[in-house]
């Protein structure tokens, strides 16, 4: 079935707030897997910190312009002023996190907008102001101001939230102000795809267009999500809506209201997956991890002690799963921080320790092309044709002249490497060691032959990047 994802954007019941109060703080800590009798009592007390967001914008109408004449009552009519321009608007959610009236939300919710407004559940309207936005997370910061204190609501911690446990969504779905949800947490730390830090809290309760940047409460009040995007092939909620988790919305919204932007770290270098294969190859038995496939000139790990081909285990005392988790961690840590990072390298596992860099952009994955056909030269363990690298070969393949190596020319369907190796590749090293001619690569696969169970690591060179392959090399007769 063909699924869309749909970010939310597109209240109005009067409560009497206590004015500076926080009202995640009921003096009562429940139980957050037990459904209360009813939620009638934790709605009216958080309605008053969660607003309406409605934004205008004012953009060049692509309508023709009507004249001086009969027809140009249809200017007002169609929204457009003399100049020829219309406004165009925006609905979406936020919630109030701080008694001086600091407000997060979705950037969506409030991108190239040119006049944003707060409504609350009594029906006030105040301007609000653009603190600052973060697109990679989708999270934005508003102010608004006022002689009283604000009421508002306060973070949970996201990492104690499990699956099963009771929530409650508070928005402006469709316009419906002030409209309230109830579910459970679905699952934790999904990947819809979105973006590179992905780690989302999916839940059944009701979200739809409108919900943007709303609240996710559990059952003390405390916000464990921003809802932000839903997955429907009808355009409604069917069950399946995603919150920012609430660790990392508080801390992109710290930093928002600090520097103005979001501040990530930076290790500066490219990474791979480690397979159940390759780890084997390393004389590991989890597939987890990551190998190190490219280190940035000039970045924060080259002036450390690491190499290509490294295997990270752990980064700053968390355990290291995959790309994602490791981009998350990254991102995570402090600027600045000395970092320690476990690894693995020539069967031995070390750690290595460097200063974290600042963000700037992000890198561009490669993309992959489809192996060659067979060829009796492919008769070996690898069931590959491996030839001497030519300086037209550099040419047709664009392989820089420090890369050395020998040559994928062809690779066998039916041979261990097919899916894994392409023409063109360079294979740069096997098995740890330098490889310069086809009968170098022919004697590493003899020595790794004799190594029962244990699949043959190759160091690859890929249009531009270079990564690793773990094979199960055979003995073809």
């Amino acid at each position: 079935m063909r699924r869309t994802v749909f970010a939310l954007s597109l209240a109005l019941i009067a409560s009497g707030p206590a004015m500076g109060q926080s009202l995640s703080d009921s003096g009562e800590i429940m139980d957050q897997g037990t459904r209360p009798d009813s939620f009638s009592e934790l709605s009216k007390r958080l309605m008053p910190a969660v607003v309406n967001i409605t934004t205008s914008r004012v953009v060049a109408s692509d309508l023709p312009q009507f004249e001086e004449g009969p027809l140009q009552d249809f200017n007002e009519f169609f929204g457009r002023d003399p100049e020829g321009f219309s406004q165009e608007g925006a609905l979406g959610s936020g919630f109030v996190i701080s008694a001086d009236g600091l407000i997060v939300t979705n950037n969506h919710v409030i991108e190239g907008a040119d006049e944003i407004n707060a409504i609350f559940s009594d029906g006030r309207t105040l301007r609000a102001e653009l603190i600052g936005t973060d697109a990679a997370t989708d999270v934005a910061v508003l102010k608004v101001s006022q002689t009283d204190p604000f009421p508002f609501v306060e973070w949970a911690d996201s990492e104690q939230a499990e699956v099963g446990d009771w929530v409650m969504a508070i928005g402006n779905p469709f316009g419906f102000g002030g409209s309230v949800s109830v579910g459970i947490v679905s699952a934790r730390n999904r990947d819809i795809q979105s973006g590179n830090y992905d780690n989302y809290i999916q839940t059944d309760a009701a979200i739809n267009s409108g919900n943007s940047g709303g609240p996710l409460f559990n059952l003390n009040g405390e916000v464990l999500g921003v809802n932000t995007a839903i997955i429907t092939p009808t355009g409604g909620s069917v069950g399946l809506g995603f919150s920012i988790p609430s660790n990392l919305a508080k801390q992109v919204s710290e930093q928002l209201v600090e520097f103005g932007k979001a501040r990530r770290g930076w290790f500066g270098v490219n990474i791979q997956d480690a397979d159940r294969g390759i780890a084997r190859a390393y004389g590991l038995e989890d597939g987890s991890g990551v190998i190190l496939t490219r280190i940035t000139d000039d970045g924060p790990a080259s002036k450390a002690d690491f190499e290509i081909g490294d295997l990270i285990l752990e980064f700053d005392g968390r355990p290291v799963k995959d790309e994602r988790a490791l981009s998350r961690i990254v991102a995570d840590t402090e600027i600045g921080k000395e970092v320690d990072v476990l690894l693995v390298r020539d069967g031995r596992t070390r750690t290595v320790s460097f200063e974290l860099g600042e963000l700037d952009a992000d890198t561009d994955e490669e993309e992959t092309e489809a192996p060659e056909t067979d060829s009796t030269l492919t008769d070996n363990p690898l069931g590959v044709d491996l030839v001497e690298l030519t300086e037209d070969d550099r040419r047709r393949y664009r392989i820089p002249g420090d890369v050395n190596g020998v040559l994928v020319r062809v690779v066998s369907p039916r041979g261990p490497s097919f899916g894994k190796l392409q023409k063109g590749d360079v294979v740069i090293e096997m098995a740890f060691e330098t490889v310069e001619t086809p009968e170098d690569a022919l004697l590493a696969m003899d020595e790794a032959l004799g190594r029962s169970g244990q699949p043959l690591l190759l160091r690859v060179y890929r249009r531009g990047q270079t990564l690793f392959e773990a094979i199960d090399i055979e003995v073809r007769g």
